[in-house]
């Protein structure tokens, strides 16, 4: 398989036996949520979409994370991160996340608007870390809630602590977790190249009902939390003080 990259690109792509592989490549922040990253990968997936050759779409990385969440130096508008995880969700086609690394905040979003998951036992850990640097998994929330175990989800969303793959699919997070990643996300992969097209397509039609129905009911308010969390004080002193790598004022 050729991986494709074009100067300045982001977002690199590589295609064999019918799987688009979309492979975040902003080392730089970790591959973390920037304006320019959403962006681009959203047209990514929108060329994904439109090609006929096209059976399933794989979303991995380069690096030892696979997201650090958003961007907190040049963070996307709320209502671009919700196209994005809309269009992952309302993709035609299986979006299957390979996930060899962390993953933190925003990122979890990915995994969640994410048909299917597989994660490595042996490098991957997870965070719901914005309540500690004062703002909320707010619009992550749509196509996360409906897929996850409550109890669970309620432990990680308020206490920012870390947990790892065997965990994240224990909670529905990922679907599978294995020491060796590759080995864990092929027979995922080999399902799908086995599966109808047309068949796909409306399988996942019904799999993502509610989650998209989240999407419907709680884009506009979520949304609005969103940017009024990001323009608080407290978010200025919690982001301020992850940058400069201390402890923010409210901790005891």
């Amino acid at each position: 398989m050729t991986v494709q990259r074009t100067v300045g690109s982001l977002v690199a792509h590589a295609h064999e036996r019918g799987v688009r592989v979309l492979t975040l490549d902003s080392p730089a922040n970790r591959n973390a949520l920037s304006s320019a990253l959403v962006g681009e990968l959203g047209e990514r997936l929108r060329e994904a979409g439109a090609d006929d050759d096209v059976r399933a779409v794989v979303l991995t990385h380069t690096g030892g994370t696979f997201c650090a969440g958003a961007d907190l130096r040049d963070p996307p508008d709320p209502d671009a991160l919700v196209a994005l995880l809309r269009r992952i969700v309302e993709l035609g086609k299986p979006v299957v996340a390979r996930v060899d690394g962390h993953v933190r905040a925003g990122g979890l979003g990915l995994l969640g608007a994410c048909d299917l998951a597989a994660a490595s036992t042996a490098a991957s850990s997870f965070a719901f870390t914005e309540v500690r640097i004062g703002v909320a998994p707010a619009v992550i929330s749509m196509p996360l809630l409906p897929r996850l175990d409550p109890r669970a989800v309620a432990r990680y969303y308020l206490t920012g602590e870390r947990f790892d793959a065997v965990e994240a699919a224990r909670m529905g997070l990922v679907t599978v977790a294995g020491e060796d990643v590759d080995e864990a996300l092929a027979p995922l992969l080999g399902g799908l190249r086995k599966a109808s097209p047309e068949a796909l397509s409306e399988t996942k039609g019904l799999l993502t009902v509610k989650v998209l129905e989240a999407f419907d009911r709680d884009a506009e308010s979520l949304t609005a939390v969103s940017a009024r969390l990001f323009g608080s004080a407290g978010a200025h002193e919690g982001m301020t003080a992850f940058l400069e790598r201390r402890d923010a004022a409210w901790v005891l």
